[in-house]
């Protein structure tokens, strides 16, 4: 059965990046970043195209350099979602990508120079509506606050994101998010607690630098986590050394297991014992492979036997339990059918894709009827 969940989020002012709104009552949105060099347009494209396959909301591109900006405005023609350009130092690269289109302007404006050259970045995003998000990294913070603090520090992160937030509010700019960011958890939830409470701006969340794939992933369910749980966040990256796309599919997985988000399926998997009447992981390691490509929320419990298999499968929208000579399967809680081992996978996917076309069927019909 499915519950509503129980996380209050904090308020925050809501932004728009491009067609995605960030904050306020909006879901949680899930974002990673290209990998690919920006001057390769078609690579950056497949990479975008793959990263909006598997569900990302919004896409960061690094544009370190002026190539690189026209190089961005020929990716943007190509792809649909919303884009933020990752720019530090030169304040021209993001007077170039504001005219060709960009979301989002990931910047320091403490690092663009001169007073007028902030303006003229700040006067380029009011015209066009377009947000910035303030960026702190505890890898990068300035040296002032390094002498101050000895070390990088949540009060050091705070204090940097304030002095970038002074010079917006100086503008009276608003339209803003904020991420701090270090690879240590307790330093980055600490930080975000601290400015939770001292602007009504959102907060991009993220443990920077997190890992590789296994570790990366384990750090960042912890950090996110306690932060989400706080009811603070209002999109997130999951950093791994590993594909980009599997940075969407971890955000996802916390999303939903925290009940923040629905898409695609959430399995309920027993991590097997003696007692399985079939191959657990075998079987789960094939279907979610198999099922890779469905977005439509759906919780499947694959378990092993009859301990808790009937329980699970009675609470799961479609449910396997293990049983000899044969597994019983589910569907809305009750008995449907019986299948044997062979071929169980297949059998299964063909069994919840067809629950899925039915689904969706309905609500089809639910929306016909609504529009006649």
């Amino acid at each position: 059965m499915k519950q509503e969940s129980p996380i209050k989020r904090r308020k925050s002012r809501q932004i728009m990046v491009g067609n995605v709104p960030v904050g306020g009552d909006a879901p949680i949105a899930v974002q990673s970043m290209t990998n690919t060099d920006t001057c390769d347009v078609a690579a950056t494209v497949g990479q975008i195209r793959a990263l909006q396959d598997a569900g990302a909301d919004i896409v960061r591109v690094s544009v370190p350099t002026m190539e690189a900006a026209d190089a961005f405005g020929a990716i943007r023609a190509q792809v649909g979602v919303p884009l933020v350009a990752d720019i530090h130092f030169d304040y021209k690269i993001a007077l170039r990508v504001a005219e060709l289109g960009v979301d989002c302007l990931r910047i320091n404006p403490g690092n663009i120079g001169r007073e007028d050259r902030v303006s003229a970045v700040i006067s380029a995003a009011r015209d066009r509506g377009i947000p910035i998000r303030i960026g702190v990294n505890a890898g990068s913070l300035e040296k002032d606050l390094q002498k101050k603090y000895g070390e990088p520090t949540a009060e050091a992160l705070v204090e940097s994101a304030m002095r970038h937030i002074d010079i917006l509010d100086r503008h009276d700019f608003q339209n803003y998010k904020v991420s701090l960011k270090a690879s240590e958890v307790f330093m980055t939830v600490a930080a975000y607690r601290l400015i939770a409470s001292q602007i009504e701006q959102p907060l991009h969340l993220g443990i920077t630098e997190a890992g590789g794939f296994r570790s990366g992933t384990v750090k960042s369910s912890i950090g996110l986590g306690m932060l989400l749980m706080d009811g603070i966040g209002d999109t997130i990256r999951v950093s791994l050394a590993a594909d980009p796309v599997q940075e969407i599919k971890v955000g996802y997985d916390i999303l939903k297991s925290l009940r923040l988000r629905s898409r695609g399926i959430n399995f309920i998997a027993c991590p097997s014992c003696s007692r399985q009447n079939f191959d657990v992981i075998g079987t789960m390691n094939e279907l979610e492979a198999r099922l890779e490509d469905v977005n439509t929320a759906l919780d499947v419990a694959i378990i092993g036997c009859v301990v808790n298999g009937p329980g699970e499968a009675k609470e799961a929208d479609i449910g396997l339990t293990g049983g000899s000579p044969r597994n019983l399967f589910y569907v809305g809680g009750k008995p449907d059918q019986k299948l044997d081992n062979d071929n169980l996978a297949a059998d299964l996917e063909r069994l919840i894709r067809e629950e899925i076309a039915r689904r969706e069927k309905s609500q089809d019909a639910v929306i016909a009827r609504s529009t006649d």
